[in-house]
């Protein structure tokens, strides 16, 4: 069997790009991880949003969730802005995980 016909599947399609195949039959397909990983992260065209967002963020809210929380700048920034500039709120959803 040629490398090339051992690479497609019988249907003719070439096999996906597998990262990890496990001795039960099941693997890890790349593109599928991919997928995965964006739905749960975003998409990274989201973000400079919340950057250009973070401009019109009072600096010391910033500096007051970065000391009491020692988390990164950018999360800080991050919350702040999801929050409208609410520094309550935005330290009440980084501590609890919710806004309520």
């Amino acid at each position: 069997m040629s490398d090339k016909l051992a690479a497609r599947r019988l249907n003719g399609r070439p096999e996906a790009e597998v990262i990890v195949n496990f001795g039960d039959g099941h693997a890890y397909s790349k593109a599928k991880l991919e997928s995965a990983l964006t739905t749960v992260l975003g998409d990274s065209k989201s973000q400079p949003k919340a950057i250009k967002h973070a401009s019109q963020l009072k600096k010391e809210d910033i500096e007051l969730i970065v000391s009491e929380l020692e988390i990164p700048r950018s999360q800080a920034e991050r919350a702040l802005a999801n929050a409208d500039g609410d520094v309550q709120l935005a330290l009440r959803t980084l501590v609890t995980g919710s806004s309520e």
